[in-house]
């Protein structure tokens, strides 16, 4: 009958929509415990379909290449770090930059050292992926906004804006790579030794910048 609405077709009790948000968890489910158990260059469409019992067509229904579910794959590990920085940070947020460093440091360290599988996501090795590499680069830019940002109460009037900035991806920068030698054996040190040289380091570079004095 004209102007009669079309009720979607449901299978099992879920949409076509419901259904499609399923494979697509699927698929990045299996991608993600592939990387974690082999590294990012093991994910490839035919290793994650076959883990994830679901066709090349569901793929391509989901993700134009790899690259895009590589990319997925990142975003949502870095917003899961970023959110327990943030998380990690809140209950000191009144002490000050240096205790709110502190606390990022302690959260972030010891999840590398608690789940290192999980972690290589954002502190492995990417060499050899472009997509992996920009998207690394853009995550230090971002930690950076971040950190300046959380900073901005304590600064002292008048400061080198440009100066900061280096040094804040300075800091960030060789923390990634502080990581990296961590988790491949080239620092051998306890979670808690490195927390407490990292917060030194960082503590000497902000100072010169921050008016809050801990």
């Amino acid at each position: 009958m004209e102007g009669a609405r079309v009720t979607p077709r449901r299978y099992g009790g879920k949409s076509a929509d419901e259904r499609r948000a399923e494979r697509r968890e699927a698929l990045v489910e299996a991608a993600l415990a592939i990387w974690q158990e082999q590294g990012w260059a093991s994910v490839t469409m035919r290793g994650v379909c076959a883990r994830a019992r679901l066709t090349d067509r569901y793929f391509y229904e989901n993700f134009t290449d790899r690259d895009a579910l590589l990319v997925t794959l990142w975003d949502q590990m870095r917003d899961e770090t970023l959110a327990m920085l943030l998380e990690a940070i809140e209950p000191v947020a009144a002490r000050g930059p240096l205790e709110q460093l502190r606390a990022a440091l302690v959260a972030v360290v010891h999840h590398i050292a608690d789940e290192p599988a999980r972690a290589q996501i954002i502190f492995g090795d990417h060499a050899g992926s472009a997509v992996l590499e920009q998207r690394r680069r853009d995550t230090v830019q971002l930690a950076t906004d971040l950190t300046i940002g959380l900073a901005g109460p304590y600064l002292r009037p008048g400061i080198d804006a440009l100066a900061l900035r280096i040094s804040v991806v300075l800091g960030i920068g060789g923390f990634v790579e502080l990581m990296l030698a961590w988790r491949s054996g080239l620092i051998d040190a306890e979670a808690d030794q490195l927390i407490d040289r990292v917060a030194e380091v960082s503590a000497s570079l902000g100072r010169q910048f921050l008016s809050w004095d801990e």
